[in-house]
């Protein structure tokens, strides 16, 4: 596996693995809120902390993450990662405690470093070089569709073996489905460029001034806003719902069909590859988000309407997320550089892990009997306008950098 070329078989390897990684940790959270808030006696704030903890975990290991991938250990890392969630979700079903509970959490986090997105592109970049962006791009077609399957099949297993029980069949599929897939598919990393100059195992030259540089700076503002935004809402997606006054098959239905929205706007995304300019498609993608919560905002002030307003919020965000997911992938190595993507990713771990394990437990502080979650939304909204301002400002200081403007 050591060309270059595109290989469509690897990719699905690949995606099949992000789909349940996805659906069975990420996407998880949502749908044990209220059965934790239950059973083990908690507030939200409470709940909203393990999750938060989880985020925290996974941004302070991308750092080593991203080291250990550059330096061709891929295959190890995303099957220790495998592993680390099957555990993790088999001791979430015995957790009795607070405790318990954010250990758990800390303990799948570090997994989710290790098999979600962030190393999955910094391999795809390594190993298809010439191609990585379309790599990627089909890469989360697959994976878009975590939340369609998972959302449904989880709250399926919930109502008739109960959280606890569910947890453990979803443990199952980490440890006899991507644990293999990642250990045999990822054989052939492609060996790191070793010269006396520049070592792997040092420093790494020319690293400094990059971190250093405007361009990386305002791609980590924009990278770390948005993210924590599309983390943020996608935790509390199933109780916003409700606290919206619908129908419970609309709270399940609702959030499943994001992952359709995102397939769709990744399929849009590939047709603007061939008919529109990269860097305009990318500084306008960003945006489809806050016009989400925006309407997502709006929703409960068109009473008669709100299933429809939801649905459209539903449907925006979904297309602005699954395309964002490959602007955000891709910024680094378009913007900054594309030799050390993954060691700059990784750099962003310690920021981006405080934004997104705040986003969640502040939406969950911010929430009120009275007021709900409309104070945490608009904060979001603010929060999504920067990020939007901070990428532009990165492509017109990396263009002017490289000459492309003036």
């Amino acid at each position: 596996m050591s060309s270059t070329r595109f290989n469509a078989n690897f990719v699905l390897r690949l995606s099949l693995a992000q789909l349940i990684s996805w659906g069975s940790v990420f996407y998880l959270f949502s749908l044990l809120i209220e059965p934790l808030e239950r059973d083990l006696g908690l507030s939200r704030a409470q709940v909203s902390l393990a999750f938060s903890l989880g985020l925290l975990a996974e941004g302070l290991m991308a750092y080593p993450v991203g080291r250990w991938i550059d330096r061709g250990h891929e295959r190890a890392v995303m099957t220790a990662g495998s592993l680390l969630a099957g555990l993790g979700l088999g001791l979430h079903s015995v957790v009795s405690n607070l405790a318990g509970l954010y250990a758990v959490w800390l303990l799948l986090g570090a997994a989710m470093a290790a098999v979600l997105y962030s190393p999955a592109f910094a391999l795809l970049t390594r190993r298809f070089p010439h191609d990585f962006r379309r790599a990627i791009i089909t890469l989360t077609f697959l994976g878009g569709l975590a939340s369609t399957v998972f959302i449904p099949l989880t709250a399926w297993l919930m109502h008739h073996l109960g959280w606890r029980d569910a947890l453990l069949n979803l443990a199952l599929l980490h440890l006899l489905v991507c644990a293999p897939l990642h250990w045999f598919g990822l054989r052939g990393a492609p060996v790191p460029v070793r010269t006396s100059e520049h070592p792997t195992a040092g420093p790494v030259p020319g690293l400094g001034p990059l971190l250093r540089s405007a361009p990386f700076l305002l791609v980590g503002v924009f990278t770390v806003v948005m993210m924590s935004v599309t983390v943020a809402i996608p935790t509390h997606m199933v109780s916003l719902l409700r606290e919206n006054g619908l129908p419970e098959f609309w709270v399940i239905a609702l959030p499943a069909a994001i992952g359709v929205a995102q397939v769709l706007g990744r399929l849009l995304l590939y047709f603007f590859e061939h008919h529109a300019d990269l860097h305009r498609v990318n500084r306008l993608v960003p945006l489809l988000i806050p016009l989400a919560v925006l309407v997502l905002l709006l929703a409960p002030m068109l009473a008669p309407w709100q299933v429809a307003a939801v649905g459209l919020f539903v449907l925006i965000y979904g297309l602005g997320n699954g395309m964002l997911t490959i602007v955000k992938g891709t910024a680094i190595a378009y913007y900054v550089s594309r030799e050390h993507v993954a060691t700059l990713n990784g750099a962003l771990g310690v920021p981006l892990a405080l934004a997104r394990a705040a986003a969640p437990l502040l939406l969950g502080v911010m929430w009120s009997p009275q007021a709900g979650y409309s104070h945490g939304l608009w904060l979001l909204l603010g929060l999504s306008v920067l990020g939007v301002g901070a990428l532009m400002m990165a492509q017109r200081l990396s263009f002017r950098r490289t000459g492309l403007i003036a």
